[in-house]
């Protein structure tokens, strides 16, 4: 269900692609992020900067590709959005001595541990912050950061490549389906890294 709800704007663009046109998808994921926002904020009470940043880009070159009808602007959106999260990451990391990465997973781990911890009921090991008890070494997160901070430049150089160099429609598969599975494999490769700092089940 977190998954749907995450690329809940994306798998609409796709769908009305494929039966109307690039700027009648464009102006659904508009829409459909706008809806994204309002029901993060009223099940979280806050939406995410990622969303923030996702919408803006959207209403910026989604805005520009309906009324200019270029589709060169939203084949952009992608790249400028991975772009920023690329250098996020690294100047975070290099200037404010932040490291996104080490938050980001630790606030997933939380999450997973916490509910572990309920559907156990084991009053025994009950924290409000488990994940903050992992030994898990900051060479390691360092690591994670740099990776993950080259593949978000990554994508976004080869999205350009696949936007200039390829059909509209294979580039609308690949920005669906090709970046999810990179994305996919990404997290599993990071799941595999940490997980011989996770408790073992017992």
């Amino acid at each position: 269900m977190t998954f749907i709800l995450e690329y809940f704007p994306l798998i609409l663009f796709f769908a009305v692609y494929k039966f109307m046109d690039i700027f009648w998808a464009t102006g659904v994921l508009i829409v459909a992020s706008v809806i994204q926002m309002i029901y993060q904020y009223f099940t979280d009470g806050k939406v995410s900067q990622r969303h923030w940043v996702f919408f803006a880009i959207a209403l910026l070159l989604g805005g520009m590709t309906i009324l200019f009808q270029d589709e060169q602007f939203i084949m952009w959106k992608a790249t400028i959005i991975y772009a920023i999260l690329g250098a996020s990451l690294l100047v975070s990391h290099y200037i404010f001595k932040k490291n996104l990465a080490k938050k980001a997973l630790l606030s997933v781990l939380n999450s997973a541990m916490l509910q572990d911890q309920k559907a156990n009921k084991d009053e025994k090991t009950q924290s409000d912050n488990p994940a903050a008890q992992l030994d898990i070494p900051e060479t390691l997160f360092d690591r994670l950061n740099l990776a993950w901070s080259a593949l978000f430049f990554f994508i976004a150089v080869l999205n350009l490549y696949v936007a200039y160099n390829f059909s509209l429609n294979f580039w609308v598969n690949f920005k669906v389906f090709g970046l999810m599975a990179i994305t996919f494999v990404a997290i599993l490769i990071t799941i595999m890294k940490v997980s011989k700092y996770l408790p073992e089940d017992d």
